[in-house]
C-alpha cells in the first residue's frame, strides 16, 4: 500500500493534491481513506488546527496523518499542511480570521445550559454556509440550473436524513409548476420506478454519511441509462460523486449528536429561487391558503 501511495515528487499545490487523493483513494487502506475523506471535507480546519487536534477529531493517530503525508513524498504532516494554508490564504478576506475565533469560542465552552446547545449549533452553522459559500462555483450552479429547467421530469431521492432535503425541493420545484417525481423508500418501488427514467429526465441524488445503498444504486443505473445527475453530498469521494454530471460537495463539520441540514437546505432553496428566475415568474409562487366557511 505505501508503495503504492508514494508519490515521487509530492503535489505542489491544494488542487494537485486533491486529484492525487481522488486517484488513489480505491487503493487505499481504510485508515488512509478515512484521512483522505476528513482532508477533502475539512480543508479550512486542516489549515488551522494541529496533526494532534485533527487526528483526536478523526479518532485516528497522529502518527497515521505522518505517514500518510510521506506516503504522498512530503517530509511530513506540516509540509502537506502548508497547501491547505496557502489555500485560505485565497478566500474572502478575513475568514481564517472568523474561523479561528469561531474555533476558539467551541474549544473554550463551559456553559452546558440548553441554550449554549443552541448557541453551538448556530454557529457551527454559520461555519458551514460560510465553507458552502466559499466552495461552490457559479459554473456548477448555472449547469444545475440548466438541467432542472430543460428535464422533462425531475426525479429526486434521498433517504434517512437526506429525506427533508429533497422533500424541501420537491415543494418547490412543484410549486413553480415542474413535472417531479420522488423516489420514496415506501413501498420498496423506489429502484424498479427509477428504471423508467430517460436521458430527457433529471435525477437529483441527495446523500450523506453514512450513504443509503438504495440511492447509491439508483444513481449508479441513472448514469448507466444516460440520465443526468445533479448530486448533493458531502464530499468529492461520496460514493455518488462519480455518476454526477454536477455535484455539490457541502461537507459536515463536527457535531456530538445532531448534524445540521442548514447548508444542503439553504442550496436546494438556493436552486428552486433560479429556476424560478429563468422561468420569469412574475409572482412568487404560493401555497393556496384554506379558509373557514
Amino acid at each position: 500500500m505505501r508503495q503504492y501511495m508514494q508519490a515521487v515528487d509530492p503535489p505542489k499545490d491544494y488542487e494537485e493534491l486533491i486529484r492525487l487523493i481522488h486517484e488513489r483513494h480505491d487503493q487505499m487502506s481504510k485508515t488512509y481513506q478515512r484521512i483522505s475523506v476528513y482532508l477533502t471535507q475539512n480543508p479550512n480546519e486542516v489549515a488551522v488546527q494541529s496533526v494532534n487536534s485533527i487526528a483526536e477529531r478523526c479518532q485516528i493517530h497522529a502518527s497515521s496523518f505522518v505517514r500518510f503525508a510521506q506516503a504522498l513524498g512530503y517530509k511530513g504532516f506540516k509540509e502537506l499542511q502548508v497547501l491547505f494554508q496557502r489555500r485560505l490564504e485565497t478566500a474572502a478576506p478575513g475568514f481564517e480570521a472568523r474561523l479561528r475565533v469561531l474555533n476558539s469560542e467551541l474549544q473554550n465552552r463551559e456553559d452546558t445550559s440548553e441554550y449554549s446547545f443552541l448557541h453551538e449549533l448556530v454557529l457551527r452553522d454559520i461555519a458551514s454556509l460560510q465553507d458552502m459559500l466559499e466552495r461552490t462555483s457559479t459554473a456548477d450552479l448555472s449547469t444545475a440550473v440548466n438541467l432542472i429547467e430543460k428535464a422533462d421530469t425531475v426525479y429526486l431521492i434521498g433517504q434517512l436524513r437526506s429525506s427533508p432535503v429533497v422533500e424541501l425541493l420537491r415543494y418547490g420545484l412543484t410549486m413553480l409548476g415542474k413535472r417531479c417525481l420522488l423516489l420514496d423508500a415506501g413501498g420498496g418501488l423506489a429502484t424498479h420506478i427509477a428504471r423508467t427514467m430517460r436521458p430527457e429526465d433529471l435525477l437529483i441524488a441527495v446523500s450523506f454519511r453514512f450513504y443509503a445503498t438504495e440511492v447509491v444504486n439508483v444513481a449508479e443505473e441513472a448514469k448507466t441509462a444516460g440520465v443526468p445527475i445533479v448530486a448533493i453530498s458531502d464530499s468529492t469521494l461520496s460514493p455518488i460523486a462519480k455518476t454526477a454530471s454536477v455535484l455539490f460537495a457541502v461537507p459536515e463539520h463536527d457535531y456530538t449528536f445532531s448534524r445540521s441540514l442548514a447548508a444542503p437546505m439553504c442550496l436546494v432553496q438556493a436552486l428552486t429561487v433560479a429556476v424560478a428566475s429563468r422561468l420569469k415568474q412574475a409572482d412568487p409562487p404560493r401555497i393556496p391558503t384554506v379558509t373557514g366557511a
